[in-house]
């Protein structure tokens, strides 16, 4: 069944639930369901799958062609950092010497920078090199960009000002200095990949799902490049890949990357965007049907390489059975409690609730649309803001909703 481009699709029987009493919610999978299960691709390469053949199914109708994978790629770090004279922006040189643009001379190794500005709300900003034991090696009040080289590949650059225990990149930082300070990681799309495999996909899985998920984040990358517009071009979390620098490298992904160097996913003649998530729960997902409006409208087109699809063996078994989210449920809540608790949000409060209607789905049984009649009326939501106001407003110890492939029984 299709539907035009502001509809919905009624797939799945669930009808409205004339009577609610308590209810618990039961899913399957992990994400939203588009492109690559990484679940998948690992179950599908101990079946004993290759990584083209893998990469065929999740992505249909799409080619391995190659690309330069040498190309920069800007990756943002730290955004708006708000420094100050006790909070300075702080980078430690490690691994040997390293160099600041407009700076003639080279830093030692564990030296320190620091930025701060020269006042609150000033554009103008205090950089000073410190040695590892406290000697001042160079100040100077500075404006606009101070870019931080390493003087060898071999030499690290840690981003102290980063609350995170992955903070030590390769290649270059540039450091944007306005009212605050934003960080960019400049460096080769392979060296960037070091660092973002395997934070998508444990090191320790089949070499032919760690190849398969080294061509979809070379994809991804490549795809996402626009070196002429904007200061960055993804980020270095969920809302591009997760990129985790040196620290994050792993054996096992550097030889996935070398394997296949310069391999990527292409629709056509233009690299695809291979999109991905943990676990499909048994099946995919139609792009259109996952990233509707608010209001649970299918507003996209259709991307011809992102069709929903069966993610399962023959026997049945789904290919991403290993996954912890294969299947889940909530706790089971009174009808107060979910009225209660759609009533935090005001795209979902009707008071008190009388009906769920969770018959709108797409071709993987994922929900498009959710309508809530109460008291107060009916309100109709995407899938995913049902599930983001559910998961807001759940007492923090009880299961949160996985996907949008749930129901109010199991789901075979």
């Amino acid at each position: 069944m299709t539907a035009g481009l502001g509809e919905a699709v009624p797939v799945h029987a669930t009808a409205i639930q004339p009577h609610l009493s308590d209810i618990t919610f039961y899913g399957r999978g992990y994400g939203h369901g588009v492109g690559m299960s990484q679940y998948g691709a690992r179950g599908r390469a101990i079946a004993g799958q290759k990584a083209p053949e893998i990469l065929a199914h999740y992505y249909a109708g799409t080619t391995i062609g190659t690309r330069n994978d040498a190309a920069t790629i800007r990756v943002l770090l730290l955004a708006n950092f708000a420094a100050s004279a006790t909070k300075r922006l702080t980078v430690v040189g490690k691994s040997g010497t390293w160099t600041i643009d407009g700076i003639a001379k080279a830093f030692p190794a564990d030296a320190k920078l620091t930025l701060a500005p020269v006042a609150a709300g000033s554009t103008s900003w205090v950089l000073r090199v410190r040695s590892a034991a406290g000697t001042l090696l160079h100040t100077a009040t500075v404006t606009g960009d101070v870019w931080v080289r390493p003087s060898a590949p071999s030499v690290l650059l840690q981003l102290i000002s980063k609350s995170s225990t992955k903070n030590i990149y390769r290649g270059v930082l540039r450091i944007r200095l306005r009212t605050t300070a934003t960080v960019v990681n400049h460096l080769a799309v392979r060296t960037y990949l070091r660092g973002v495999v395997p934070a998508e996909m444990p090191s320790s899985w089949p070499a032919e799902a760690l190849k398969v998920q080294a061509i979809a984040a070379r994809s991804y990358a490549i795809k996402h490049l626009h070196p002429t517009t904007g200061s960055y071009d993804i980020y270095d979390d969920t809302r591009s890949q997760v990129y985790r620098g040196r620290l994050g490298e792993a054996a096992a992904t550097n030889a996935a990357i070398r394997a296949t160097a310069g391999l990527v996913v292409l629709s056509g003649t233009t690299v695809a965007n291979t999109l991905f998530h943990s676990a499909a729960g048994g099946a995919t997902e139609n792009n259109e049907y996952v990233w509707v409006s608010a209001t649970g409208m299918v507003t996209g087109s259709p991307v011809s390489y992102l069709r929903g699809s069966g993610d399962r063996a023959p026997d049945g078994t789904p290919y991403d059975a290993a996954s912890p989210y294969v299947t889940w449920k909530t706790a089971t809540y009174p009808l107060a409690t979910l009225s209660n608790m759609f009533a935090t949000d005001a795209r979902t409060n009707v008071g008190a609730l009388a009906s769920i209607d969770l018959s709108v789905r797409g071709v993987s049984g994922r929900l498009i649309r959710v309508t809530l009649t109460g008291a107060l009326g009916t309100k109709s939501v995407s899938g995913d803001v049902f599930r983001s106001v559910f998961n807001a407003a759940r007492p923090a110890a009880d299961p949160m909703l996985r996907s949008t492939l749930f129901d109010v029984a199991p789901i075979p």
